[in-house]
C-alpha cells in the first residue's frame, strides 16, 4: 500500500524546506540559472529535492505546491513592507511582525496568519521576494495636542483676580463672517493642492528607488554571474593542464595534447597577445 507521500498526501514542514532550498539554488545558480528552460529547471530542482528528502513526489506535485508557496511567501513580503513603512518610533521587531500578520490576514485571501517562516528564512533575499521600503517611516507627532499658554498661569494673574468671571467674546459681524469664510476656503484649497503635489513628488521618489534598486541587483547579479564563469572556466583549465597522461593510449594523449595546446593559446593570447604565438608554433615543429 502506497504511504501518504507517494499517494500525494498533505506536504509536510520537512519537504517545503526541501523544495525552498531545491528551488533557490537551482533557479539562482550564477552560472546556469537564467539561461535554462522552465521543464529543465524543474527537472534539476525535482533531483535536488528527492535527494534532499528521499520523497516521491512527482515534479508537477513540485510545481504546484512553489505555486501555492509563492503566493503566499509573495503575499507576506507585501504585509512585511507595509508593516515596516507605517513601523512608529519606539517600535521593535515583535511589533513589525504583529502588523504584518495583521496585514496578511485582512487581505481576506487565503489563510488568516502567515505559519511558514522557516521557509521564507531560506527565501527572503532572493530578488522577488526582498522587501524594499520605498516611503519615509510613520513616526509619532511630536508636536503637543494643544499649545501652552505664553502667558503666566490664572492664579498668578492679576487681571484674573481682579475679575474671576471671563467676559464673553464679542460676536463677529457678517461681512466679517463671510471674509473669514472664504479665507477658510482658499486656504484649505491651496493645503490640498500643496498635498497633491507632496504625494506626486514622493510618488516620483518612490519609482527612481525602485528603479534603481532593481538596477544594482542587476549589475550585482551579472558581477557575480561572470566571476563564476571565470572560476569555473580556470577550474577546467587547471584541471586539463594537471592531467596525467603517461598511461593513456596514444591516441587518448593527442587529445589531451590539443587540449593543453588549446589553454596555453588562450593564456598567451590573454596575457601577453598574439606575438607569442611564435613559441607555440616552435613547439608544434
Amino acid at each position: 500500500m502506497a504511504s501518504s507521500v507517494e499517494a500525494g498526501g498533505a506536504w509536510t514542514t520537512a519537504e517545503d524546506i526541501a523544495l525552498c532550498e531545491s528551488w533557490v539554488k537551482v533557479s539562482h545558480c550564477p552560472i546556469s540559472g537564467n539561461e535554462m528552460k522552465f521543464s529543465q529547471m524543474w527537472r534539476k530542482i525535482h533531483e535536488e529535492f528527492s535527494e534532499k528528502s528521499g520523497s516521491a513526489r512527482t515534479e508537477m506535485a513540485l510545481s504546484s505546491r512553489w505555486k501555492i508557496l509563492n503566493r503566499e511567501f509573495g503575499k507576506w513580503r507585501d504585509a512585511l513592507t507595509k508593516a515596516r513603512e507605517n513601523l512608529r518610533s519606539g517600535q521593535n521587531l515583535t511589533d513589525e511582525i504583529i502588523q504584518a500578520q495583521m496585514w496578511f490576514g485582512a487581505t481576506g485571501q487565503g489563510k488568516k496568519s502567515f505559519q511558514n517562516h522557516q521557509c521564507w528564512e531560506l527565501v527572503k533575499n532572493c530578488s522577488r521576494f526582498k522587501i524594499i521600503c520605498t516611503t519615509p517611516p510613520v513616526v509619532l507627532n511630536e508636536t503637543p495636542l494643544h499649545d501652552s499658554p505664553a502667558t503666566d498661569s490664572p492664579v498668578d494673574s492679576p487681571m484674573d483676580q481682579d475679575s474671576p468671571l471671563p467676559r464673553a467674546p464679542r460676536p463677529i459681524g457678517r461681512k466679517a463672517a463671510k471674509a473669514k469664510k472664504g479665507s477658510t476656503s482658499k486656504n484649505e484649497c491651496a493645503q490640498f493642492l500643496e498635498q497633491i503635489a507632496k504625494n506626486g513628488a514622493l510618488r516620483l521618489e518612490r519609482d527612481l528607488k525602485r528603479e534603481e534598486a532593481d538596477k544594482a541587483r542587476a549589475e550585482a547579479f551579472a558581477i557575480e554571474r561572470q566571476q563564476a564563469q571565470e572560476q569555473d572556466m580556470e577550474d577546467r583549465e587547471m584541471k586539463i593542464m594537471a592531467m596525467d597522461t603517461t598511461h593513456m593510449s596514444p591516441e587518448t594523449k593527442s587529445y589531451w595534447k590539443m587540449k593543453r595546446r588549446d589553454v596555453m593559446r588562450r593564456k598567451l593570447f590573454h596575457d601577453d597577445g598574439p606575438s607569442n604565438t611564435d613559441w607555440l608554433n616552435y613547439q608544434n615543429n
